[in-house]
């Protein structure tokens, strides 16, 4: 028979067990210092429906929804909050004063890659000695010395498209040419050789396995949350996408080797990142872990707002007219077509900037979590160590920020704009980020697509197929899943 004093600790035990998980929905609900802000009370209790929404690939659209219905500030899971003010961009993203805390990557987010962290997820020392060596790879003066590169490539796009309106293939699906286009062009700013996408037309295994990689680490983002779901994730991901995943960081690694072995007197984004044999230089674990993201960066970027461009501009004949209007009368020949001269064109970077905005490259959010001693955001007093973010699609696409939110219209952008669009919050696009860590790239992303989008319309007539309505309705992870965009291409005549 059992001791007496032991026979309570059973239903005690029990007891315990009952009541703390009733314990955390109460106090989540009422106590947490999160409980005045709104949002959905199963998002209060439990991360279960933002990885719902997150692994589903609906996020961006679904931040809008709590947005519109909730307000600026949407409490989406216990310990975290979704914004899309702009005063809360800055707030979360811009410089901090000096002896304040940073808001670092939430870590639960920016999930590591098995060669460790790179510049998205690294520390604030180690991001600024990589910020610094990167930095020239993407100054004014590295653009330049990049330009016959860039241009070489994208003849080379515009010559292959032309050759398949000579073979009477003149449909073509547009996001894989972007993407031949961009990932030929920093495979050889990063590593000194292309991908061949636009030698062979068809993608190399290495870029499909990119695309594998970022939907994969969307997908393992349970596993940060709740370790306890391993089992059930790692069942339900399919093998072959591990599988690539891994095989893509196996050739990144293989990369940036031959690149360190290989002498040239051209410069690449490896020549700046090697200026140094000390303590500011990248180890090669970082070398490694940093190519990967260059890769992804680099390109993936560029050829998707192309893509979300070409869509609403084909979608919108007034602005597709003023375009070819432009371009066509103000270039002569497509050899009077480069990076200087595109960036005058007023309405097509106009045209550009409402694509960042109806379709941003990265339509979600990119959480920090708030230092210690908690912060002010947007007027709220915020604790330490809640995730906290601003949301790309939902504040590009907000009512009161935007006049005709979910309209495609280049002119809100043009100084001689109309009335009404006057009162809309133009700062509040911040498609690559603001603050410390914002996008090294842009520079370098503006130049090629103005470059390409000018050098496509001046060449060629096009028009939207049929099968490809609706193609702005898509699901992201991170970064948009891509459909098809078919295109009728014919020769324009000058």
């Amino acid at each position: 028979m059992a001791p007496l004093d032991a026979i309570p600790v059973v239903p005690l035990a029990a007891i315990v067990l009952l009541a703390y998980p009733l314990w955390v929905v109460v106090y989540n609900l009422y106590w947490s210092p999160l409980s005045k802000f709104p949002g959905p009370r199963i998002a209060a209790v439990t991360n279960l429906p933002n990885l719902y929404w997150t692994t589903t690939g609906q996020y961006h659209w679904k931040l809008k929804e709590l947005h519109d219905k909730y307000g600026d500030i949407v409490r989406t899971g216990p310990k975290m909050l979704v914004y899309r003010s702009p005063q809360a961009w800055r707030d979360i993203y811009s410089h901090r004063k000096s002896g304040a805390g940073s808001f670092v990557k939430d870590p639960e987010f920016y999930l590591q890659g098995p060669r460790g962290p790179n510049i998205l997820n690294a520390n604030d020392t180690d991001h600024s000695r990589t910020r610094r060596l990167l930095s020239h790879a993407f100054s004014e003066r590295a653009l330049r010395d990049q330009e016959d590169l860039v241009q070489s490539y994208v003849d080379t796009l515009v010559e292959r498209l032309q050759g398949e309106v000579s073979a009477s293939r003149g449909t073509v699906d547009m996001t894989r040419w972007y993407n031949f286009t961009t990932f030929d062009i920093i495979g050889d700013l990063a590593f000194g050789e292309p991908f061949g996408c636009l030698r062979e037309s068809q993608y190399h295994p290495w870029v499909k396995m990119v695309f594998v990689s970022t939907k994969v680490l969307a997908l393992q983002r349970p596993l940060a949350i709740y370790p306890i779901l391993a089992p059930i994730v790692r069942q339900f991901l399919p093998k072959r996408l591990t599988k690539m995943r891994q095989e893509h960081f196996a050739l990144c690694t293989e990369k940036v080797h031959r690149r360190l072995e290989v002498k040239t007197d051209r410069p690449d984004f490896w020549t700046y990142i090697m200026r140094y044999n000390d303590e500011r230089s990248l180890t090669t674990v970082e070398m490694e872990s940093n190519a990967a993201l260059l890769i992804l960066a680099g390109s993936e970027t560029t050829a998707s707002l192309l893509s979300g461009f070409t869509y609403y501009t084909l979608t919108n004949p007034r602005a597709h007219q003023k375009l070819l209007h432009e371009i066509r009368g103000t270039f002569k020949s497509i050899h009077e077509i480069n990076f200087q001269s595109v960036s005058q064109l007023t309405y097509l970077v106009a045209a550009l900037e409402e694509s960042l905005r109806v379709y941003p490259p990265v339509p979600s959010i990119i959480p920090r979590v708030v230092p210690k001693g908690g912060a002010l955001i947007d007027g709220e007093f915020v604790p330490e160590g809640i995730s906290v973010s601003g949301a790309h699609f939902s504040t590009y696409h907000a009512e009161s920020l935007f006049a005709e939110p979910d309209s495609f219209i280049p002119e809100r952008w043009l100084e001689s704009r109309d009335k009404r669009f006057e009162s809309d919050n133009r700062g509040a696009l911040q498609a690559f980020s603001l603050g410390p860590r914002n996008c090294l790239g842009r520079n370098l992303a503006y130049a090629e697509m103005r470059l390409i989008a000018a050098k496509m319309l001046w060449t060629f007539d096009m028009a939207m197929d049929e099968g490809s309505a609706g193609w702005d309705s898509q699901r992201s992870y991170n970064i948009w899943e891509r459909k098809p965009l078919m295109v009728k291409l014919s020769r324009a005549q000058h």
